[in-house]
């Protein structure tokens, strides 16, 4: 089965795995769940034999299975060593989120059944080591819905050359900034329209708040910098294949200056050709300055 292609995907329980399997099928993987590491030489001999051959595989790698963790390393050199082609995919994803999503589905952790989900969490950290170090991408699920995950999965897997994904985010540092942003902007010291009676109830979305914040001299400098940045910055990303990008932008309350910030910003952004994804998390609050 030299020709196969081969897919190993691991990642936290929580992570994403059950939707990542789906984006493989889609692309036409012969999906199987918690593989035996030893079995899997046999397993591809006989998708090898059958009529006709099967020759897109995904094993889905579960901590679950622990007693075979350890034969996973030598069972990937085996598999590159006859030539094979194989990648790995670790899921990741920031604890909060996990806990988060814990709570919202009321499951217990796979790993602590009798105790809390933050130890099953760190338990599986640790059983998923040498799985994640054996990784040829990993995939921070923290900050992406079940859509942008089957794109990522799809990327990775079929090689695809899209650039990255700009998810522009404006929020209130009132309401803790948020924790799926990679890169952080905070905007307090240019000119809040809050204080102004007449722009105070609108949001900047509105063309007179915007206008406001943007002629400034300081916000004209910091999107000119920002710009020249992210200019830098982001075909570094697409390089390493990374397929969202997530920039906070922050004001106090998330109503004004922040709101207007970032919509100049994707604007920006999509005027250099780039795909981007805009959000205004505080927005409908009536409590930011």
């Amino acid at each position: 089965m030299i020709g196969a292609e081969i897919v190993f995907l691991s990642g936290l329980s929580g992570s994403g795995k059950t939707t990542a399997m789906a984006a493989l099928e889609d692309l036409s993987f012969y999906c199987v769940d918690n593989l035996p590491p030893q079995l899997v030489s046999q397993f591809l001999d006989l998708c090898a034999k059958a009529t006709p051959p099967i020759e897109k595989v995904a094993i889905a790698v579960d901590a679950r299975e622990q007693r075979f963790l350890s034969g996973f390393p030598s069972a990937i050199g085996e598999l590159r060593a006859g030539s094979r082609s194989v990648q790995v995919l670790f899921l990741e994803c920031a604890d909060k989120v996990l806990l988060n999503r814990y709570r919202e589905t009321r499951r217990v952790h796979p790993l602590a059944p009798n105790g809390t989900v933050e130890e099953g969490v760190e338990r599986e950290r640790a059983l998923l080591v040498d799985v994640a170090g054996l990784a040829d991408a990993t995939i921070d699920t923290t900050a992406l819905n079940v859509h942008q995950l089957k794109d990522a999965v799809v990327r990775h897997v079929d090689g695809g050359e899209k650039e990255t994904v700009v998810n522009v985010l404006s929020f209130g540092f009132r309401h803790g900034p948020p924790s799926a942003a990679e890169l952080l902007f905070d905007v307090r010291f240019l000119p809040n329209p809050y204080f102004d009676p007449s722009l105070r109830p609108r949001s900047g979305l509105d063309p007179e708040v915007s206008g406001f914040v943007l002629q400034d001299g300081m916000s004209v400098e910091l999107l000119g910098r920002l710009d020249g940045l992210l200019e830098f910055l982001l075909p570094l990303y697409d390089r390493e294949g990374k397929a969202y990008l997530t920039l906070g932008v922050g004001c106090t309350g998330g109503r004004h200056r922040s709101v207007a910030v970032a919509c100049e910003l994707a604007g920006l952004l999509r005027a250099a050709g780039r795909e981007v994804n805009l959000e205004h998390r505080d927005v409908e609050r009536e409590d930011g300055a």
